[in-house]
């Protein structure tokens, strides 16, 4: 029985330390692949290139902002103000008050002198009841959707509908798009008529000097919770995003910030409603793609900035990566089919596997590892070179990446104006693995057993403080 029990403990501790050496193998190798898409991409999104862009029609094309919101008083004027600062030739502002309950529409109409319009909308998608539309008469741009509540993948469903342009752009009512992100990003369905998608980085707006619409000056934020998001965002955008990109196999574009090709999406149904909205659809889209032998891309390019509020308290927090892992786990189950199928070339023989064994179910065994590692050291039955070679992965590997994100992001785009910034996010980058991310991976498993839960679970908001010049 004791020799079954040795054998079972071996057991246990061979697949944890694989798995630490195949997770933070994946990340040095994407870290180190990054570095060269990075630099490519610097030499072709340069300021010279993007003018070209604007000064032909025939080099663009007019794209569709959608802007839904529930309940976002406290930041949508902030938001619909920045956009209206694009360097972008031509593109509508739609946004869709999903039946808010707080003055979020009551300020939309005041702050632009709105006015209703017959909701004459094709249904090409379907959407909770649209109770008015509203044009601006200070800005033709400006339009705004008051629908019945059904949730954010309803909302901007009904956003397609009433859009007009080919592309169109999503992002969150806490966000602030950098001036040229629009430009950036399109440039790419210019290039290549295959690009049916694209990603940009996002960053927390925690912490930023905004004025007139953008970000003067980007500080690192002064909470350590946000800290170590910042760390969290640099790390998973500049290297993982990146990384997957590069493999054809990329599986999200957040939802804070993503580019389409409306025709697409609308061939695929929209999007369907679930708690992780922004991942079902990409998955969807290389599903469709993949079946009917459509040529397509979707890739990430990191020079379109988005800025994002992130969580300032850990209720908040919690409840954001607890619907993140629930909307990560009910999208990889609704499109399981794809699951190590090579059909789906390699989206289904790496992209998915990854996600699965790695996204849904490594939570599970990275807390058993931390768990175990404890318990084992304590009753002696693991011998101190094992101890040692476990801290290396889990912690010294783990903090490296970290290290070589931050470096990497102000290495080549140089956010950070101030030194102390950077010191800050380095220490932090090593601090993460003391408490916090723990307790994100303890989240995480309660969201495991929680994936067909259905609430959202919004964060906390704070007012944007700048001024603007339109």
């Amino acid at each position: 029985m004791l020799e079954v029990l040795a054998y079972f403990l071996l057991a246990i501790q061979f697949i944890i330390f694989l798995y630490f050496i195949v997770v933070n193998s994946i990340y040095t190798y994407f870290s180190l692949t990054a570095i060269k898409e990075l630099l490519i991409n610097l030499k072709i999104s340069t300021q010279q290139k993007l003018k070209i862009l604007l000064s032909s029609q025939a080099m663009y094309r007019p794209i569709s902002i959608l802007v839904p919101a529930y309940n976002e008083e406290l930041t949508i004027l902030s938001t619909v103000k920045s956009l209206l600062n694009l360097y972008y030739p031509e593109y509508e502002i739609i946004v869709i008050n999903d039946g808010s309950t707080d003055e979020t529409l009551d300020l939309l109409i005041s702050e632009f002198n709105l006015i209703p319009a017959p909701p004459a909308v094709r249904l090409s998608l379907p959407h909770k009841p649209i109770k008015n539309l509203y044009l601006s008469l200070d800005y033709p741009n400006i339009i705004v959707i008051d629908k019945e509540n059904g949730g954010k993948a309803d909302a901007l469903n009904a956003g397609i509908n009433v859009s007009q342009y080919p592309i169109f752009c999503c992002i969150d009512a806490d966000s602030i798009l950098d001036p040229e992100a629009l430009l950036r990003a399109s440039r790419l369905f210019f290039e290549d008529k295959k690009v049916i998608a694209v990603g940009g980085i996002v960053f927390p707006l925690n912490g930023a000097v905004v004025e007139g619409g953008t970000i003067k000056e980007f500080k690192a934020p002064k909470k350590l919770i946000e800290l170590f998001q910042s760390i969290e965002y640099t790390r998973g955008f500049l290297a993982g995003r990146t990384g997957w990109s590069i493999l054809k196999s990329l599986l999200i574009i957040s939802g804070a910030f993503g580019v389409f090709r409306k025709d697409m999406v609308i061939s695929i149904g929209g999007y369907r409603k679930t708690v992780g909205e922004d991942m079902d659809l990409v998955v969807r889209l290389h599903k469709y793609c993949l079946e009917n032998k459509i040529p397509y891309k979707i890739a990430f390019i990191p020079d379109p900035i988005c800025y994002t509020q992130v969580p300032t308290d850990w209720t908040s927090l919690l409840k954001q990566r607890n619907r993140w892992h629930r909307g990560l786990i009910d999208s990889l189950l609704y499109s399981k089919d794809m699951f190590l199928n090579p059909k789906y070339n390699s989206v289904g023989i790496i992209g998915f596997p990854y996600f699965v064994f790695v996204e849904a179910l490594g939570p599970i065994v990275e807390f058993t590892g931390y768990v175990s590692f404890i318990i084992f050291y304590i009753l002696d039955l693991i011998s101190k070179e094992y101890a040692f070679l476990f801290f290396c992965l889990a912690f010294v590997w783990g903090m490296w990446i970290n290290i070589a994100s931050v470096f990497l992001d102000n290495y080549l785009y140089r956010r950070y104006s101030s030194l102390a910034d950077i010191i800050k996010l380095l220490f932090v980058g090593i601090l993460e693995f003391f408490g916090y991310r723990q307790l994100i991976v303890t989240e995480r498993i309660i969201a495991t057993f929680q994936f067909w839960r259905k609430e959202w679970g919004k964060p906390l908001r704070e007012k944007i403080q700048h001024e603007f010049s339109i």
